[in-house]
């Protein structure tokens, strides 16, 4: 009888932080994209604003050719099935309140300011980017 109990005590307390963990709802998270990928971009975004709508948090981070999203002017082919593209999925999303930024190292590498970028874009400041990625409330998605 005591090995049952005990064992029964043991299984309770294994099992109350995986049931806790599965019960938590994520409120913030940050979207790393740096795929080149048309299909990798709207899937990220399309994600983004799926996290949104079920009250999450969003902020992106765009990298590289990615960046490229967040200029003004800039419009890629439509996705299928909706036909809209990565960049209207960034607008919808900015739309919902999302925070977008491109790499610190994205405008002067590619010899463009501040006023290339959408309105409402920003420069990501590296020291604020590294604490929201270990922030343990984040939930980081990279693509």
């Amino acid at each position: 009888m005591k090995k049952i109990v005990i064992s029964a005590v043991l299984a309770a307390t294994l099992v109350a932080p995986v049931m806790a963990v599965a019960s938590e709802t994520v409120d913030k998270v940050l979207i790393t994209l740096t795929s080149a990928e048309q299909q990798t971009r709207g899937m990220a975004m399309v994600l983004g604003n799926m996290m949104q709508a079920k009250g999450a948090k969003v902020s992106v981070l765009l990298c590289d050719s990615a960046a490229d999203m967040a200029l003004k002017g800039h419009e890629s082919a439509p996705l299928k099935p909706k036909n809209v593209t990565p960049e209207q999925l960034l607008q919808k999303l900015m739309s919902g309140g999302a925070k977008v930024d491109v790499c610190a190292l994205y405008l002067p590498n590619k010899g463009v300011g501040m006023e290339a970028l959408l309105d409402g874009v920003g420069a990501a400041k590296p020291p604020v980017m590294a604490a929201a990625l270990i922030d343990p409330d984040t939930r980081v998605f990279n693509f």
